[in-house]
């Protein structure tokens, strides 16, 4: 859990320098859901690669924490990142924090404290060729409606991209289990393309979503994405479950967690000067 905290520090810091980095280089006529263009416009600018740094810290940590507690436990420490995203947000950009931000905080401490206690070891189960194989259908689906959000109005579009990122970076939480180490043999194993592919086509699609429309609607479509999916993915498939007796307090915490993260997702919504 250490380490899972740690990786959303990570992520939480990044979101803030990628978010200003990405509006930085936008264009007049940025428009499209999938703009490896802007990408490469953001990259040249030290706060994104600031940011891609810490993401890189991020996910060393995010792999070894999956390797020892259950997907749902991550994945609720990851969407904390947003408690984080807002403090650093009013540190770094001088906003305040109002008084339910700073509740929606304390909600989102309360919810991993839970999930803490009751949390088992990660699950036995090594999932099966078929599950890897459908982790690699789903990202060609990210891309896919990642390409079509372009079409959509910028809060949808937004909301989309960020649902879309978000699952994205699921099927990482998920491919990481599913992969044992790299090897001859594990090249063979569709996982480790999905783990690659799905989390380069989230980086993708995040920048685009930060970059045009609601930042609340593209963080909250993240939070959802990366923790309801691969959460019951753990536990239908890879066998992950919770200390004896206290399931309960695990789901608890899980749902406290997550609210609160979609309660921060509004932090940050641009407003009018």
């Amino acid at each position: 859990m250490v380490c899972a905290l740690g990786a959303a520090v990570c992520f939480g810091t990044a979101t803030v320098l990628q978010a200003v980095a990405a509006r930085a280089a936008a264009g007049p006529d940025d428009a499209s859901g999938v703009d490896a263009a802007l990408f490469l416009r953001a990259v040249r600018q030290w706060r994104y690669l600031a940011g891609l740094g810490l993401d890189a810290v991020g996910f060393v940590l995010q792999i070894i924490a999956l390797r020892h507690v259950p997907i749902y436990a991550v994945g609720a420490a990851l969407a904390a990142s947003l408690a984080v995203t807002a403090v650093v947000a009013a540190r770094l950009l001088r906003v305040r924090l109002s008084r339910l931000e700073w509740g929606a905080v304390g909600v989102v401490c309360a919810g991993l404290l839970m999930l803490g206690l009751a949390s088992g070891e990660e699950g036995s189960g090594t999932g099966s060729l078929a599950l890897a194989w459908g982790l690699l259908a789903v990202v060609g689906l990210v891309l896919l409606v990642g390409a079509a959000a372009g079409r959509l109005p910028d809060r949808s579009r937004a909301l989309v991209l960020g649902l879309a990122a978000g699952t994205g970076f699921g099927v990482v939480e998920v491919a990481v289990r599913l992969v044992d180490s790299v090897s001859v043999r594990e090249l063979r194993n569709p996982a480790l393309y999905a783990l690659l592919l799905g989390g380069a086509a989230a980086f993708l699609l995040l920048t685009s979503a930060l970059q045009r429309g609601s930042v609340t609607a593209a963080t909250a479509g993240l939070v959802l994405g990366e923790t309801i999916g691969p959460a019951a993915v753990g536990v239908a498939w890879l066998g992950d479950r919770t200390r004896e007796g206290l399931a309960w307090l695990a789901v608890t915490g899980f749902a406290v967690a997550v609210a609160g993260s979609l309660a921060l997702s509004r932090f940050g919504e641009p407003t009018e000067s």
